[in-house]
């Protein structure tokens, strides 16, 4: 791999950082009320939220069960085949993702 293509990982990866650790300050309300109950719960697997996998930010996910949850809000009405391209993109690299609908909380 040439020093280019490193750097550009590197940049890309340190951008999803970046992104995700914002995003985590501006969670849906039902992203908020999942979150709250996950971590009330206790449920003996650690849930990440707002964390990069791959090229992507899910919403939360747990690493050793390698499980992916979406909270999906009214934006990603229109996001239909990209959401199905990003499932399928983390399909083939062992996640399973689970994906849910906000009706409002």
């Amino acid at each position: 791999m040439s020093n280019y293509e490193l750097n550009h990982r590197r940049n890309r990866r340190a951008l999803l950082r970046t992104r995700a650790h914002l995003m985590r300050g501006l969670p849906s309300p039902a992203e908020s009320a999942f979150w709250r109950a996950v971590r009330a719960r206790r449920l003996g697997v650690q849930f990440r939220r707002q964390y990069p996998v791959g090229n992507f930010i899910t919403d939360f996910c747990v690493l050793s069960a390698r499980l992916i949850i979406e909270i999906d809000g009214s934006w990603h009405d229109r996001r239909g085949a990209a959401d199905r391209r990003r499932d399928h993109a983390l399909g083939r690299a062992g996640w399973r993702v689970l994906r849910f609908f906000e009706s409002g909380c």
